[in-house]
């Protein structure tokens, strides 16, 4: 069966479904391939930032998006002694209408951009559909073949085919464009432990002792724990087995003493290998990459989400135009990149320095804390925390809705 749409966009995440939002609401066409049947998937990245949250709120979604179950995260803090924090980064002193970090279960937040879509007439979200390759005519990429969950196959031809299926997209392998992979230390697991009522420090703490690092998340309910080490040390944990993860975790954690038996295999333990690169060209003819498939970002920081909202906003921005006259030129594909690789640059050298002068350090045993210069500075100049703050909340370049896609907005409730 062959289809045709203006836009077809593969991966309902969230770089995805901002793309088809946007796009629907300035009038074009766009279909939203997405492989799994729901959004509920563990440990994607749940980081809402001010910079999105004032994007919710001009798209009208705000007060939504504020009744979604969520805890929020005012101060980034690293220990530096026992019983001590360091505050190296205080969102509550950026001038925005959300001083603070939104930890919000994305199936929520994609489902609630799905019915936000489907309120759209020119929306089409099509789940249990899996793109199984390109189609290509002489050169310029002309839509996809997919596959749904009961075996039918079929084509959908468009006008532009936006990739937005992650760090291992299958369409920026078929179309040929490799991305330049970046140096990584460290890899990271993804756990939870459960949370008790009385647990309700909004702050995100790193904790550092003896060559092992956590990153704490406080969650509704729970806690969602990121243990960072050294690159490729997955088999041996895996085959060090639940017993000593959860001694590790009790030498780092004393007070999780009392639910690390919440873990009760390896199978609780989700890997992640972390991967930094982007490409040198986010487009051929006919398509687009964006998000993780044009940038993996490491998880310091949890800026991956927001980067790719802002590609996708930057997308239909330049893009919408276009596709309402008929096509988008190589040229104005190439604007989307040049719109948004300076940022991607700068958030990916930000990582590599945190990764070269705090990370690594910790994994290795050789300190167990950020280094004593950015410890001196906080202390004495406690408005220095603004910058991280600002760096991380709103970014290097945010961007904004385009007029067609604004809505009647209220600022979320509790701002």
């Amino acid at each position: 069966m062959t289809e045709r749409t203006t836009c077809v966009v593969i991966g309902g995440g969230p770089a995805g479904m901002v793309a088809g939002l946007l796009l629907a609401r300035a009038g074009v066409e766009v279909t939203v391939l997405e492989k799994h049947g729901d959004f509920l998937r563990d440990f994607r990245g749940d980081t809402v930032h001010p910079s999105t949250q004032e994007l919710l709120d001009e798209l009208g979604l705000g007060e939504r998006f504020a009744e979604l179950p969520q805890s929020r995260l005012e101060e980034i803090a690293f220990p530096v002694g026992e019983g001590q924090n360091l505050v190296v980064g205080d969102l509550r002193r950026l001038r925005t209408a959300h001083p603070y970090i939104a930890m919000v279960p994305q199936w929520d937040f994609l489902n609630l951009l799905a019915e936000a879509g489907n309120a759209e007439d020119t929306f089409t979200l099509r789940m249990h559909t899996e793109v199984t390759g390109l189609i290509r005519e002489g050169g310029l990429v002309v839509g996809v073949r997919y596959r749904t969950a009961d075996g039918e196959t079929g084509e959908l031809r468009a006008d532009l085919t936006i990739a937005c299926d992650g760090r291992s997209s299958l369409a920026r392998r078929e179309a040929n464009l490799r991305p330049k992979e970046l140096p990584v230390p460290i890899d990271a697991w993804w756990f939870r432990l459960p949370r008790r009522a009385d647990e309700t420090d909004p702050t995100l703490r790193p904790r550092m002792r003896d060559g092992r690092f956590a990153i704490v998340i406080p969650r509704e309910g729970y806690f969602q724990i990121a243990w960072i080490a050294r690159k490729g040390k997955d088999p041996q944990l895996r085959a060090a087995g639940i017993e000593r993860f959860r001694d590790e975790l009790v030498a780092l954690f004393p007070h999780f003493a009392d639910r690390a038996g919440a873990l009760e295999s390896m199978d609780d333990i989700k890997h992640l290998d972390v991967r930094l690169n982007r490409l040198y060209r986010w487009h051929v003819d006919g398509l687009l990459c964006i998000g993780d498939a044009a940038h993996a970002m490491s998880p310091i920081g949890g800026v991956g989400i927001n980067l790719a909202v802002q590609d996708a906003v930057a997308a239909a921005t330049l893009l919408a135009g276009p596709l309402r006259r008929g096509q988008a030129s190589q040229r104005e594909l190439a604007k989307v990149r040049g719109r948004r690789l300076l940022p991607t640059i700068l958030v990916q050298t930000l990582q590599r320095i945190l990764h070269r002068v705090v990370v690594r350090p910790v994994v290795d045993g050789r300190r167990n804390g950020p280094p004593a210069p950015m410890v001196r500075l906080m202390r004495a100049v406690p408005k220095a925390t603004f910058l991280p703050a600002y760096l991380i909340g709103i970014g290097f370049r945010p961007e904004h809705a385009p007029d067609f896609a604004r809505r009647l907005s209220r600022p979320a409730r509790g701002s």
